[in-house]
């Protein structure tokens, strides 16, 4: 029953002990799942505060950022191989004390066991005599040689003393050789285990020094990759450094190229209102769109679920500190996916605009005293041309990462009288 009971412990510690591994293993993992979703996150957030900037300063800055990611990975690599090559020369010394202690108790046994059979054989030789003097009718006489061959009581008694004395003297010849042999049998399997003991110690001993092995050359490796990554991180930074003016540039053009498109803009909303009061004057009536609030009648350029990379407002520069605005929302959108127009409207634009690569401006006319514009950028390529006529979600172009964009998203602009509104408003 105990050894039923000692089991079921045993299975129930090993099944502990594997849950136990299997939910570590699960939280490391997560953990793991979720430092790589916040540093894509970081890394998104990072693309989007550098859009505008020249595309080999942006590269050359998220490389920086992705290096230093890595970092505290490497220095926890390291702390974890340095780790398993102290277990190691832990469980090796161990091993060696316990080899140590197990051959000294083999070389004790040993002495034991010549000893015991320098005894065994005294008692071989004892009994051997005996023997022969059993042969040669030397041994103690029967009761009746006794009796007969006394002649008095006192001859008898003394007679009978030295028979007795001479049996106990066989009697314990046998017992302590059968003793000192039953000694010698268990010194010799207590020295077949102390050697199995000693064997197997030896072989653990050769497995640890292949693992202490191992694990020194890993943190050896590991840290050769630690070195490598700060020493790269520290060569970019001050090459990044070197070339600040050249992000400070970089950012001016793409504020003079803003304010030219803003001009565009401004050109069309005078066009507009112009064209409103002639149609007043004239009798006619503003563009005739259905908009039952501010805005509302406009949709998103791609199709729900939609996710915001990056918002309109402000953002700070990260290698320059500046603040700019983002006048648009930046949506995820897979290269290619085609873009449809918020509204109806006319093609005014499909061309280069710098920052913005390939860029589509649609004016949508007055609506409710209001002169609506939207823009689209980093398109890959164009399905309407300017002065075209464009319906409500009719495709305009594709989905690209042209201009100074390091990947593939749809930019969306909305303005309203000359001034940028938050698209989420209205589409989200």
């Amino acid at each position: 029953m105990s050894a039923l009971l000692t089991g079921a412990a045993i299975f129930a510690a090993s099944a502990a002990a594997a849950y136990s591994h299997t939910a570590a293993f699960a939280a490391n993992r997560n953990d793991l799942v979720q430092r790589q979703q916040q540093e894509q996150q970081r890394i998104q957030k990072l693309r989007s505060e550098l859009e505008g900037v020249d595309v080999d300063l942006q590269k050359a800055f998220l490389d920086l950022e992705q290096t230093r990611a890595k970092i505290p990975e490497a220095e926890k690599a390291l702390a974890d191989a340095q780790g398993e090559l102290s277990a190691a020369e832990r469980e090796a010394e161990e091993n060696a004390a316990l080899l140590t202690a197990a051959e000294k108790e083999l070389s004790q046994i040993s002495a034991e066991k010549e000893k015991s059979g320098a005894q065994v054989r005294k008692s071989v030789k004892s009994l051997g005599e005996f023997a022969r003097a059993a042969y040669r009718g030397d041994t103690a006489p029967s009761a009746v040689e006794l009796v007969l061959g006394s002649g008095t009581a006192a001859e008898f008694m003394n007679a009978y003393r030295i028979s007795s004395a001479i049996t106990r003297t066989q009697t314990n010849a046998l017992t302590a050789h059968a003793q000192e042999n039953a000694s010698a049998k268990n010194k010799e399997a207590r020295q077949d285990a102390v050697r199995q003991t000693v064997a197997r110690l030896k072989a653990d001993a050769d497995e640890i020094v292949t693992k202490k092995h191992r694990a020194k050359t890993e943190a050896e490796s590991r840290r050769a990759d630690l070195q490598s990554l700060e020493n790269k991180y520290d060569s970019d930074a001050k090459s990044l450094q070197a070339r600040k003016a050249e992000f400070s540039a970089s950012i001016a053009r793409a504020q003079a190229e803003q304010q030219s498109i803003a001009a565009e803009i401004a050109a069309i909303d005078a066009s507009n209102r112009r064209a409103a009061a002639g149609r007043n004057t004239g009798g006619g009536g503003e563009a005739a769109v259905a908009d039952t609030g501010a805005g509302s009648f406009l949709k998103s350029p791609i199709p729900p679920p939609l996710h915001v990379n990056s918002p309109m407002g402000y953002r700070i520069h990260p290698v320059t500190g500046e603040r700019r605005l983002h006048a648009g929302v930046d949506l995820r959108s897979a290269c290619g996916q085609v873009q449809r127009a918020a509204a109806a409207g006319t093609v005014v634009r499909t061309s280069w605009y710098g920052t913005g690569g390939n860029a589509i401006i649609i004016n949508h006319g007055m609506i409710n005293g209001s002169s609506w514009v939207t823009v689209y950028l980093h398109l890959s390529a164009y399905r309407v041309s300017v002065g075209q006529h464009v319906q409500q979600g009719q495709v305009i172009g594709l989905t690209g990462a042209t201009g100074r964009v390091t990947g593939c998203h749809v930019h969306f602009e909305v303005h309203r009288n000359g001034v940028v509104q938050n698209p989420m408003s209205y589409i989200g």
